[in-house]
């Protein structure tokens, strides 16, 4: 009887910390908005979603939540469980996403076609879909797990959209032995992954790489915990770190045009002290970014339209092109297209997306 006594009490307790604690609008550890609470229409009860949208929000605000989701990982962890919420957990410690079996491939294509049939006459037009590590590090996830390859999809887009594509994926293969190309608790690849990507860009693109001791570097954060260390919430996890290049000839002006804020530097350090430390790449998420390179010896313009992948690989870029144009079309509402076609003919376009969640990324519905 004791031990109802003492459950009641627990349950009773949580209930009341649930009304009367403070509720946050952001998560830091999830890097999220929270959900709000519910507003009340008969629309919605109907509809069922208005239980929906309190379960969402009990869920979302549950005292202690992250405790609580960090000691289910451990339990399952000790019963031998390889895959939580999504998340692959490796032998040597990594959080590797899986791929989703892709369900708006033909949508996705005939967006793509249709912003090519816009502004393909007039520019050097590529595709570059990056693998994440569900791919490029497919031999340490569990042996029988069944993973479709990532890059069916992306060759099954480079047909039917008959864009010139960039890809990555077998250079990342065979680069895979030479460090770190995908940070370990996060779904984006690190800046050497990007550096990898890079080298492809240049011999599509026509350009030269520069090899990678000729870069100026240094390591921001050792303390970095990504996106997929926040859906396991397992407490024994070991940071990444981060490492930031700069060519030591560029000269940058980088204009962030929904804010007005001109920086020379294509990093925002502040996020250091964040939970969020990849939005210190490009200060996280702007509609339109202008780059200046006054350095640079080619006059070619790019605009690259991108999820935030693209956001480590722009420092390489950037010291090929005069101008580089950043789209974020999640963000930017008036459609590329026609900015592209004021630009000239002698301008590269390109589209870089990672393919875990290129089936989900609204943006890519809005790049024309």
């Amino acid at each position: 009887m004791p031990a109802v006594y003492l459950s009641a009490f627990i349950i009773a307790a949580l209930a009341v910390l649930l009304v009367v604690s403070d509720k946050k609008e952001f998560s830091e550890n999830e890097n999220r908005y929270l959900a709000s609470k519910p507003s009340f229409s008969l629309e919605a009860v109907k509809s069922g979603e208005y239980m929906d949208n309190w379960s969402d929000y009990l869920s979302d605000h549950f005292p202690f939540r992250d405790v609580f989701v960090g000691t289910k990982t451990g339990v399952l962890k000790a019963v031998g469980r390889k895959k939580i919420n999504g998340v692959f957990l490796t032998r040597d410690g990594r959080f590797i996403e899986d791929y989703a079996e892709p369900e708006n491939t033909q949508q996705i294509s005939n967006i793509l076609k249709k912003f090519s049939d816009k502004i393909k006459a007039d520019t050097r037009l590529r595709l570059m879909l990056v693998p994440t590590a569900v791919y490029v590090y497919s031999d340490k996830i569990p042996r029988y797990a069944p993973v479709r390859n990532q890059m069916d999809t992306a060759h099954e887009l480079y047909e039917m959209t008959g864009i010139t594509p960039i890809d990555c994926s077998d250079k990342l293969m065979q680069s895979r032995f030479d460090g770190e190309l995908y940070y370990r608790t996060d779904h984006h690849w690190t800046t050497l992954g990007a550096y990898v990507g890079y080298q492809v860009f240049c011999e599509e693109m026509g350009f030269e790489a520069v090899p990678l001791n000729e870069w100026d570097f240094k390591t921001v954060t050792e303390e970095f915990f990504g996106t997929l260390y926040s859906k396991v919430n397992d407490y024994s996890a070991v940071p990444d770190s981060i490492t930031v290049y700069s060519h030591p000839d560029d000269e940058l002006t980088v204009k962030y045009l929904d804010t007005g804020v001109v920086t020379d530097s294509l990093y925002n350090l502040e996020y250091i002290d964040k939970k969020d430390k990849y939005s210190l790449f490009l200060d996280n998420l702007h509609p339109l970014i202008e780059i200046t390179n006054s350095s640079s010896a080619d006059d070619r313009t790019l605009v690259l339209i991108k999820d935030s992948y693209a956001n480590s690989i722009v420092a390489f870029l950037a010291h090929h092109y005069k101008k580089i144009y950043v789209f974020d079309t999640r963000y930017y509402k008036e459609g590329p297209a026609a900015f592209i076609k004021e630009l000239g003919d002698d301008t590269d376009v390109v589209l870089l997306y990672n393919m875990n969640t290129l089936d989900t990324d609204l943006g890519i519905r809005g790049i024309y």
